[in-house]
C-alpha cells in the first residue's frame, strides 16, 4: 500500500488488487489512522482475491475446477456467492452464467483483431449452462469439463466486504474504489457529496459522466479497455452464454446507482447482456442509470 495523500479534507489510501488499481478516501484528520483503515482494506480485498480467483490452484474455485465431476462441500461464504450466481441465472433466464468462464481458452479481448471462428465457440457450449450444475448447498458437483468462475460479481463483492468491514472500524464517512466500482458509506463533515468520474469509452483519463454520490453504490461495465475490433466492427467483452459470442449492440457502458455494489454490478451486465434493449432493461428496474452508446 503506497502513503496516504492528501485528498481535499481527509486522507486517501492506494493499493492494487481485485487485478487494478484500488483507492480509498477518508473524510477525516490523521493520516496515521487513515494508513490503518487502508492495510485493513487491502488485506480484505486481497483476501477476496485470493479466495475466489481462477487464475490460482490453492484455493476452493481451482478445487471445485478441477473436481471431475465429484461434489465439492463449499464454505459459507462461497455458498453465498453460489446461490446468488444461481439467482441470477434464474432471473436473467439464462444470460448471467458463472459457467461461460470457459470461453476464455478463445477470447483474447487485448484490443487486437483476433476473433475466434463461430465454430470453436459453438464447440464450447456443451461445457456451458448453470442448470447442468447440481448445486445442493454446501454441496456443488459441476460436470467435467466445466468451469466456474466468479470474476462478473467478485470485485463488486469486494467492493462492498471492505466497506461493510471498515464501517465496523471508523465512524468517518469513506468512498471505496475499486477500479471504478464504487460504495460510499456515511455523510462527509462537509455534506458534500463525493463527486465521480466514468471514464468515457475509448478516451483514457477523460469522464464521459460526473456522478454526485452522497451514499449507495455505484458500478459501472463496458468495453473502454476490453474489446476487439475488426473490419470496423468493436466486439464487447460482455460473452452470450448462449452463442458464446460478444452481444449485438451492447451499449460503450452502463453505470448503475444501488444500495450495494453487488446489485449495482449485477444491473449494470445484465443491462449490456439485453444489448440494444439495454435501456428498456434498466428503465424496468427503476433507480438511476447511465448509458454511453
Amino acid at each position: 500500500m503506497r502513503d496516504p495523500k492528501p485528498q481535499g479534507a481527509g486522507w486517501s489510501v492506494e493499493f492494487e488488487a481485485m487485478a487494478g488499481p484500488c483507492e480509498v478516501i477518508f473524510d477525516l484528520d490523521e493520516a496515521a489512522q487513515a494508513r490503518w483503515l487502508g492495510e485493513l482494506a487491502e488485506a480484505e480485498s486481497l483476501r477476496i482475491e485470493h479466495k475466489f480467483s481462477r487464475y490460482r490452484d490453492d484455493n476452493s474455485i481451482h478445487q471445485i475446477n478441477h473436481a471431475g465431476g465429484q461434489p465439492i462441500t463449499v464454505d459459507d461464504e462461497t455458498a453465498d456467492l453460489l446461490d446468488f450466481a444461481h439467482q441470477c441465472h434464474g432471473l436473467s433466464n439464462g444470460r448471467f452464467d458463472i459457467t461461460s468462464g470457459v470461453l476464455r481458452q478463445l477470447w483474447r479481448f487485448d484490443g487486437s483483431d483476433r476473433l475466434p471462428t463461430r465454430k470453436q465457440a459453438k464447440a464450447l457450449l456443451p461445457h456451458i449452462g448453470w442448470q447442468r450444475v447440481k448445486w445442493e448447498r454446501p454441496n456443488l458437483t459441476l460436470p467435467a469439463g466445466m468451469e466456474i468462475d466468479l470474476g462478473g460479481i467478485g470485485k463488486e463483492y469486494a467492493v462492498d466486504r471492505t466497506a461493510r468491514l471498515l464501517a465496523t472500524r471508523t465512524e468517518a464517512a469513506f468512498l471505496v474504489n475499486f477500479g471504478g466500482d464504487l460504495r460510499a458509506v456515511g455523510a462527509r463533515r462537509d455534506g458534500r457529496p463525493w463527486e465521480v468520474g466514468v471514464e468515457r469509452p475509448g478516451v483514457e483519463n477523460e469522464a464521459a459522466l460526473r456522478i454526485e454520490l452522497h451514499q449507495g453504490a455505484l458500478a459501472t461495465s463496458g468495453d473502454a479497455r476490453r474489446y476487439l475490433e475488426k473490419g470496423g466492427v468493436r466486439y464487447s467483452h460482455i460473452l452470450n452464454p448462449r452463442t458464446g459470442w460478444p452481444v449485438k449492440e451492447a451499449p460503450r457502458s452502463v453505470s448503475v446507482l444501488a444500495d450495494t455494489c453487488t446489485e449495482a454490478g449485477l444491473l449494470s451486465t445484465l443491462a449490456m447482456l439485453h444489448g440494444r434493449d439495454a435501456e428498456v432493461f434498466l428503465a424496468e428496474q427503476g433507480g438511476k442509470y447511465w448509458v454511453v452508446r
